[in-house]
């Protein structure tokens, strides 16, 4: 089946449609490490980003003072600038002042790589939306649920833990379902710190291959891919935290 594949794709070409990704192994298996390094990123950029939203929307919820007015600057540090730019500080500007190790012939090699400054960058980035998700959905929680928990004899804090944070979670979906759609289309922005991400591979095949416009069609669709397989996740969550009678489809 794989050698028939192999060889439809293949005479294929010489047509005009020069897929190499499926007929030339070294290039199928450049373009496997690349999506694997793509689904890597949108993963652990995904789960540090929803914890850093969760944090701050607690922080600013929770508290005032230094720590709210540090969160709110992140805040707007990270929105008002241009990813690109972000990752290019974390990387040039950080990365080089961070100490150096030496590999096993003893060449130097920086501490952190491109690729965790790749994460670390959109991490903050989409963190820095998800704080605001996470706060209107706590906003959207009427006050007398925690009143209601308050009488009870929770403690405000514990209120907030148990009561209004899950029902905020509820509120979020949709807005956290749109941040980690950007999420999943900025990881293509890691290509400019030297990732061997999707787009990374792709620039080397079409440019060894002389096949951009096979590779850029293949790109669309696996982001495309990728961002509704993203948008079906949150929704399947969200039909499983789904309440009877409780949230904005249900009339409240």
């Amino acid at each position: 089946m794989i050698d028939a594949l192999q060889t439809f794709f293949r005479d294929l070409s010489t047509t005009g449609v020069n897929l190499t990704i499926f007929y030339d192994a070294f290039d199928f298996d450049r373009f496997l490490t690349g999506l694997g390094n793509t689904l890597l990123l949108i993963v652990m950029s995904a789960f540090f980003a929803i914890l850093i939203g969760a944090a701050g929307a607690a922080v600013l919820t929770l508290k005032k003072g230094p720590a709210a007015a540090l969160v709110s600057a992140y805040v707007a540090l990270f929105r008002n600038t241009p990813l690109i730019v972000q990752m290019y500080f974390f990387y040039f500007a950080v990365g080089s002042i961070m100490p150096v190790t030496r590999n096993e012939i003893g060449l130097p090699q920086p501490l952190l790589g491109s690729f965790t400054w790749a994460v670390i960058s959109l991490s903050l980035y989409s963190g820095a939306f998800n704080v605001e998700t996470f706060r209107a959905g706590v906003g959207a929680v009427h006050n007398s649920y925690e009143e209601a928990a308050l009488a009870l004899g929770y403690s405000r804090r514990q209120a907030f833990t148990s009561v209004t944070v899950p029902l905020a979670l509820r509120f979020s979906f949709a807005s956290l379902a749109n941040n980690l759609v950007d999420l999943t289309k900025a990881t293509t922005v890691a290509y400019a710190i030297g990732v061997a991400e999707l787009l990374y591979v792709s620039n080397q095949i079409w440019s060894d291959s002389l096949n951009t416009i096979e590779m850029m069609n293949v790109m669309l669709v696996i982001y495309l891919l990728l961002t509704g397989a993203v948008v079906f996740i949150i929704n399947r969550v969200e039909a499983a935290m789904r309440l009877p009678g409780f949230g904005l489809g249900d009339g409240q």
